[in-house]
């Protein structure tokens, strides 16, 4: 397998510099090639193909969000991570380009003392990322849409077999040591058994826990809830703060569910939802019998603040038996300690599955480790909800039934 190729789409000269050293000093990465707009970049994009593309949010000419439409019209597979700066702006145009079908988004470096500071906190956050959407194009196929992926299935070619999914083989034998990285890195795919398990009680809460691919998966999932859920929800999306605001005010406009951002010491009541706010900890508390949103700074998780492991472990200890985990769509682990408590306090796990994730990261782990109670299509995943709280209302004692 050769280098993984980017092509840097941003018109300030001194970012594609910055991006240039970081990706020509990892290895394993080159740069396809530069643009400066939109308008040349796409000129470019036949020629260069590259493997992924970091794709400016504010250019002259054509801008970010008219070149992303674009792309995906032409490459519906393609990863592109959008490039933004840590504004009301660049949070609110973010958004917007991750519900047009990017997969990923940076903010650019501020605050940095040095460019060695600068460059490293490039490449801690965009190597993995790049590492992760790349492998995930290689095994679907360059442009086949994951199932479910509204947006692909409009713009991308019809395909005759099922997609690629699963690790690659090794090719050859390797060390002990490159087999152990070969199965850390594509760990097995169990073959996935339903539970059959239900909750004892009615359930209370509802925690949604996602990270890449998020905003594009939340947008399909909450509003697919009704406006009379007889519980609340809280969700912890990985974002900085301003894009959770802005994420919490387009599920609000979208969703007959009531939206906001976290208010610290908030009631939580039925029909409501609560985005965690960017660099802030969420957590539900219990307190003269009703439940209340806490929010700290602590440290970061899983290196992650808001982590979902916080707030799951936080719902397994305020809601025993009585709260309901969904882990969506994202890299990483986040989400598996917490989810094994609530699966192990009697309360119910559901997980996204391979095909319809972005990156099958967070649920992934969550199934593999015989967590999940159920893995479903995204699509899915809300019908199966409202019908395990009907079921749960109407057939346990003193629970009258929801409709």
């Amino acid at each position: 397998m050769g280098d993984i190729r980017i092509f840097i789409i941003d018109d300030s000269s001194v970012v594609r510099r910055l991006l240039t050293r970081v990706i020509e000093e990892e290895p394993g990465l080159a740069v396809a090639g530069q643009a400066a707009n939109g308008r040349l970049a796409l000129e470019k994009l036949d020629a260069l193909a590259p493997d992924l593309v970091t794709l400016d949010v504010e250019m002259p000419e054509m801008d970010g969000l008219a070149t992303l439409v674009e792309i995906r019209r032409r490459r519906p597979r393609l990863p592109v991570i959008m490039f933004s700066t840590l504004t009301s702006r660049g949070a609110a145009t973010t958004i917007e380009a991750l519900s047009l079908g990017a997969s990923d988004y940076l903010t650019k470096p501020a605050g940095a003392t040095s460019l060695m500071e600068s460059m490293e906190r490039l490449r801690q956050d965009l190597v993995p990322k790049v590492r992760a959407l790349v492998r995930v194009r290689e095994e679907r196929g360059q442009d086949q849409p994951a199932r479910g992926d509204l947006r692909s299935n409009m713009t991308a070619p019809s395909t005759s077999g099922p997609a690629q999914v699963g690790p690659p083989p090794l090719q050859r034998a390797g060390t002990s040591a490159q087999l152990m990285q070969h199965r850390e890195r594509y760990p097995e795919r169990r073959p996935f058994q339903p539970s059959g398990r239900h909750l004892m009680r009615p359930a209370e809460l509802v925690v949604v826990g996602v990270s890449t691919g998020g905003p594009n998966a939340l947008a399909r999932f909450i509003p697919a809830l009704p406006g009379n859920l007889p519980v609340p929800v809280l969700i912890v999306q990985h974002m900085p703060p301003l894009f959770t605001r802005m994420l919490a005010d387009r599920l609000d406009q979208n969703s007959q569910l009531k939206v906001r951002e976290a208010e610290a010491g908030a009631v939580l009541r039925p029909g409501e939802a609560w985005v965690a706010k960017g660099d802030w900890h969420m957590e539900v508390a219990r307190e003269s019998g009703q439940l209340l949103l806490k929010e700290h700074q602590g440290p970061q998780v899983n290196s992650c603040r808001p982590a979902v492991d916080t707030l799951f472990q936080s719902a397994a200890q305020a809601c025993p038996a009585t709260a309901v985990a969904v882990v969506l769509t994202g890299m990483g682990r986040d989400g598996l300690r917490g989810a094994r408590a609530i699966r192990e306090g009697g309360g119910l796990v559901l997980a996204q599955d391979e095909e319809s994730s972005v990156v099958w990261g967070m649920p992934g782990a969550v199934s593999n480790a015989g967590v999940a109670d159920q893995v479903l299509p995204l699509d899915q995943l809300a019908p199966h909800l409202l019908q395990s709280l009907r079921r749960d209302r109407s057939t346990t004692t003193g629970a009258g039934p929801w409709r």
